[in-house]
């Protein structure tokens, strides 16, 4: 299904339905009084969050939804049925604008709000009889429902943000940690829409996950994926910078050639080049991750306060091992202590990482 997380939708609650004048008319009372029944009331239209939606697409191919309205009275001062209320489903996390101003946030399951409320029915001549009029020969009519058009917009409700470089390994590493199958492929922007995936620990600890498509440089501008998925991070609790060192793909090949060497002098000169190329990842793991914490900065200065750690994926190559004990150094000089390392492949790490994740977002009720 294609992720669609705004939409513009206009409903229009149900009419109530027309009191009607009729007359009570039985044998032997001629003189039979006003017995006109009132309409009934017009059908609401509410909004309730459904935790099992992901996307707002339903509204964008049936953008207008009209309510059903009351039945008009009826004779002996029978009521005339109220039209049925229409519940629409939408995403945990959706925002409801009305002319630009934000008026409701459905932001837990089963949560709703009424969209539009149905007109009240109209009474009929039955209510007008008096000591003075005896005989009223009008009524009312229903009241029209109400009509609203909204702005929807969809933000992603979870616990921890895994945000990071295209192809970093968030989508691996959410389909290890939890029941979530995103797409994963060996390409940039695999991930076309926020994935969400529960993660489950012993004691009964549970918390969400949720795997942000890939950040560039300039994704605060627009860039790339941009702002389309940089509003999702507001939702989360915490966030987990996901770190692939192998993103420079000379080091880990200059280590595979030096172990097909057979010379020393060979050995010397390639070393050489190898302590290089371990310095420029070192540099460029630091400035992946500086890249990510801008970007998140320049969105929102809020997000620079949220508990965060960081993770570092491919554990099972040996050069991600190597520069990972030199890069987490440097880390924790700047006072940065949650940092993990893991494989999604062999799972190596895995539960001293999510256990790091918990800790993280519950730092906040410390």
């Amino acid at each position: 299904m294609k992720f669609i997380d705004e939409a513009t939708i206009y409903v229009k609650a149900g009419d109530g339905g027309a009191g009607i004048v009729h007359w009570r008319r039985e044998k032997f009372m001629p003189t039979g009084g006003p017995d006109g029944g009132d309409g009934g009331d017009g059908g609401a239209i509410i909004f309730e969050a459904d935790p099992n939606l992901n996307t707002l697409i339903d509204y964008v191919y049936n953008p207008h939804l009209k309510g059903h309205d009351g039945e008009p009275g009826a004779e002996n001062q029978k009521e005339g049925k109220s039209g049925e209320t229409i519940v629409l489903k939408i995403p945990v996390g959706t925002q409801i604008f009305f002319e630009e101003k934000l008026i409701a946030d459905l932001s837990a399951p089963q949560m709703r709000w009424i969209a539009a409320r149905g007109g009240r029915g109209g009474k009929g001549n039955t209510h007008f009889k008096s000591a003075t009029k005896q005989a009223p020969d009008f009524s009312q009519p229903g009241i029209a429902g109400e009509e609203r058009t909204y702005r929807l917009v969809l933000k992603s409700v979870a616990d921890l943000g895994l945000v990071g470089l295209p192809n970093a390994g968030k989508s691996s590493l959410i389909s290890s940690i939890s029941k979530a199958t995103p797409k994963i492929a060996d390409y940039p922007f695999t991930t076309l829409a926020p994935n969400l995936g529960v993660v489950f620990l012993s004691d009964n600890r549970k918390f969400v996950v949720a795997d942000i498509p890939g950040i560039i440089e300039g994704a605060h501008e627009g860039k790339g994926l941009g702002l389309t998925f940089l509003k999702h991070i507001e939702r989360t609790k915490g966030l987990g910078f996901v770190v692939d060192i192998t993103q420079s793909k000379n080091y880990g090949n200059l280590v595979s050639l030096l172990e097909g060497l057979e010379t020393d002098s060979e050995k010397e000169v390639l070393a050489k080049e190898i302590k290089e190329a371990r310095e420029i990842v070192i540099r460029e793991t630091i400035e992946q991750l500086e890249l990510l914490k801008k970007e998140l900065r320049e969105f929102s200065e809020e997000l620079t306060h949220y508990p965060s750690l960081i993770i570092f994926t491919k554990s099972d190559l040996n050069e991600v091992r190597e520069i990972y004990n030199e890069v987490s150094k440097l880390i924790k000089e700047g006072n940065t202590k949650n940092i993990c390392l893991l494989s999604s492949v062999t799972e190596d790490g895995l539960p001293d990482a999510t256990e790091i994740m918990w800790k993280t977002i519950r730092s906040l009720k410390s």
